[in-house]
């Protein structure tokens, strides 16, 4: 049985844009924590991964696709030019609602390649313990990578775990749930809706996967959320936006425990994790 360990610190970071805080918590009901975050200030990345596989190795899932996705970015070429695969046009010189975009097309693909890595990593040790597509170990991998210092985020996601936006009072969820209950919302169906937990992929279970990869313009005094469904799952939407109002870069700490209370509170049965990096350049 694996031992559980938190890959990042609940202290304080400071990145180039700013400052970042989480907090993982393993609930009301768990015995186990299977979440994991990451916060890595050289690298300008912050993730978040929610395992799946209880005794077979949901910790280990969330934990080994967040070091993979740190290695693969951290193995990028240091002599390309970053300006060149990050910069693009500059701060003005992108839609920030694009997916895809020339300027920024070798920062978007090495972030294919870094999740694409993690779920190799994953999926090959599914292999080695026997279990064949479909089955083994998994885990949601959400997040962001600022190429460049100064520069846009580049978000990618895979799962249900959530990337929330606050800004000026408003809380904007940026992800969609990779998940069954949300394809058939969009579908139309009201009555007869699956599990809000079947998801439609994540990192491991198979061989190839398909990462939702964009493009966000960040502004000073954004406040973005990164949670998994332990915590969103149960609370309601306004309480999340209420927890994070009149956050500044001394209440982070605060404000992940107020969320992780929150959670607790609307009676979650599932691991809690919420990680909250404010933009401060």
């Amino acid at each position: 049985m694996s031992i559980w360990t938190q890959l990042t610190p609940s202290i304080y970071h400071r990145l180039d844009f700013g400052s970042a805080y989480g907090l993982t918590d393993v609930g009301l009901v768990r015995t186990s924590n299977e979440d994991n975050f990451l916060i890595d200030r050289d690298l300008r990345i912050v993730a978040v991964a929610d395992g799946m596989g209880g005794h077979e190795g949901g910790d280990v899932a969330a934990h080994l696709a967040l070091t993979a996705l740190r290695d693969a970015l951290l193995a990028t070429d240091p002599q390309r030019s970053l300006a060149d695969a990050c910069a693009g046009g500059g701060a003005d010189g992108f839609d920030p609602d694009a997916t895809w975009q020339d300027a920024h097309m070798s920062a978007v693909i090495a972030v294919h390649q870094a999740v694409e890595h993690a779920n190799a990593r994953v999926y090959g040790a599914n292999l080695r313990q026997g279990h064949g597509d479909g089955a083994g170990m998994g885990a949601t991998l959400t997040g962001f990578w600022q190429c460049l210092a100064g520069g846009p985020l580049l978000v990618f996601h895979v799962g249900d775990s959530r990337l929330y936006r606050y800004r000026k009072d408003d809380l904007a969820l940026l992800t969609r749930d990779q998940t069954l209950y949300q394809q058939a919302l969009e579908a139309g169906v009201s009555d007869g809706l699956p599990p809000r937990n079947l998801l439609l992929q994540a990192i491991g279970p198979a061989a190839a996967v398909a990462p939702e990869v964009k493009v966000v313009a960040p502004q000073r005094g954004d406040l973005y959320l990164l949670c998994s469904d332990g915590l969103y799952g149960t609370a309601p939407h306004a309480a999340i936006a209420q927890a994070l109002a009149g956050a500044d870069a001394q209440s982070l700490d605060r404000c992940c425990a107020a969320l992780v209370a929150l959670a607790k509170a609307h009676g979650s049965r599932d691991n809690i994790t919420a990680v909250l990096a404010l933009i401060e350049q």
